[in-house]
């Protein structure tokens, strides 16, 4: 059988850029709304806009993720069933 391939984990720093680089931006947009010179209620419609489209990021991201390992597996399922059909197959069976 062949090996299974190693799976690729991002390192800490990488990580940590991830969550600063999220915490900033989210930081950054409720700043940007909290100073809008606009009505309470047009600030508060803003800032529900934005943790909707956040909560849609997070929803879209473990959809997609979910997708592509539910077709690893199928495909790790397939190869697993070819190759034992390939290991039971006798050639010199009929002879």
């Amino acid at each position: 059988m062949n090996e299974t391939p190693v799976k690729q984990q991002s390192t800490a720093a990488f990580y940590g850029q991830a969550v600063a680089s999220f915490a900033v931006a989210l930081a950054a947009t409720a700043i940007g709304i909290v100073r809008l010179d606009a009505d309470s209620w047009v600030r508060a419609f803003l800032g529900i806009a934005v943790l909707y489209l956040v909560t849609s990021a997070f929803t879209l991201a473990k959809v997609i993720r979910d997708r592509q390992e539910e077709g690893r597996i199928v495909s790790r399922v397939d190869q697993a069933r070819l190759e034992k059909l390939l290991a039971e197959h006798d050639p010199f069976e009929k002879l």
